[in-house]
């Protein structure tokens, strides 16, 4: 005679399938982070839930929460560091449950707007022996502390979190790179048909003016009228293709993870050390016109440094003080004397990062030595 399955059993298996669908039903890596959140959350009936990825910097490069309001979140502040008990399972990838946080030797204190938390359980989420992040729940339903059974549960999503999260990464960077792949195609498409443009429009106006030298100036009108029409040509599709590439990753993701996923895609296709370092995750509160400029000369400064300098390394580095933001770009590469925007040719991302900037009311700074590398920074108010 089989043994009769407790009643609570079930509901935890039905609650336990009902989170692992729900996690591994979301491809992108942001829904994939919050849905895990909410699912640990409400499987284990926590008050308050988080979810943490370190940046190897000491803080977190993205965090999620459940249970905590907009309200509450910009009334506590930035993100936390990964200090403290929230640190401890950035490095040691084992399960820890206290009945009362706040009486652990590890823990700091928290800012005045933040919750009242007591009992707390923290799970690594850990892929191949790598901790990728960690989930934590405070307050339980009944009582303040968590049960094994509790742990067993959250365990669980940990380990299935890991495999949705490396299938959403991988994901999206498939999808990043044939962004990639299309952004160079329409890039090739676009230098072809404005080359052409330009060119005819370069003989154009010389047959104009060699008219109008002779003095027949009818033919000469004629001439300059398919000056104006095409340069209005070569225009609308330079708007074409501006609009077409735009950052949709920013908006979606926030600045910082779109540059950490832009970044992590480059790095893989150039043998180059790329290094990133930010004071903020994705909710850097920047305006969006900010924002892109910053995204944008990143790509720019980026392209032109393993596409001209020849680097061993390149690092970027994203300030975002109180009266404005600062963007580094630097590059250990071959450098060069004069200033290559007004030189022509490729050289004009320059050029372009310089209008990028004076259009958001900022300023672009370049300094480079021969043989020492150049260093590309941008400053923008945050207003």
């Amino acid at each position: 005679m089989s043994t009769p399955v407790p009643p609570e059993c079930c509901d935890d298996l039905d609650a336990l399938s009902r989170a692992l669908l729900a996690v591994t039903g979301q491809t992108a890596t942001h829904e994939v982070l919050q849905m895990i959140v909410e699912s640990a959350r409400t499987l284990v009936g926590a008050e308050y839930a988080a979810l943490g990825l370190p940046d190897g910097q000491g803080r977190f490069a993205e965090f999620y929460t459940s249970g905590v309001s907009s309200e509450q979140w910009a009334a506590i502040g930035p993100v936390p560091r990964a200090h403290g008990l929230l640190g401890v399972l950035m490095h040691d990838a084992h399960p820890y449950r206290v009945v009362d946080v706040q009486t652990d030797g590890r823990f700091s204190g928290w800012p005045g707007a933040h919750p009242d938390m007591r009992g707390f359980l923290g799970v690594p989420i850990v892929d191949r022996g790598d901790i990728l992040g960690a989930v934590y729940v405070a307050n339980g339903p009944d009582a303040p502390e968590f049960t094994a059974d509790d742990e067993r549960l959250l365990t669980i999503l940990a380990a299935h979190a890991a495999i949705a999260l490396t299938r959403a990464r991988m994901f999206e960077r498939n999808r990043e790179l044939t962004l990639v792949e299309e952004r160079s195609r329409i890039a090739q498409d676009l230098h072809d048909a404005v080359a052409q443009k330009l060119f005819s429009l370069r003989l154009t106006v010389g047959a104009a003016e060699a008219l109008a030298l002779k003095g027949d100036l009818d033919r000469s009108r004629v001439e300059f009228a398919r000056v104006k029409e095409l340069a209005g040509s070569a225009l609308d599709e330079l708007r074409a293709v501006v609009t077409e590439l735009r950052p949709p990753a920013v908006r979606e993701d926030g600045l910082v993870p779109a540059l950490r996923k832009h970044i992590a895609v480059i790095g893989r296709a150039h043998p180059v050390e790329i290094g990133f370092t930010s004071d903020c995750d994705g909710r850097c509160q920047l305006p969006e016109q900010v924002e892109d400029v910053v995204f944008r000369v990143t790509q720019e400064a980026l392209h032109n440094a393993l596409r001209h300098a020849e680097p061993s390394a390149v690092t970027i580095d994203l300030r975002t003080p109180e009266t404005g933001v600062v963007l580094t770009v630097a590059d250990d590469g071959k450098g060069f004397v004069d200033d290559p925007a007004r030189q022509g040719g490729h050289h004009l991302g320059l050029a372009s990062m310089r209008e990028r900037a004076r259009r958001a009311g900022g300023r672009l700074r370049v300094e480079s030595r021969l043989g020492a590398g150049t260093t590309v920074t941008l400053e923008v108010a945050r207003e």
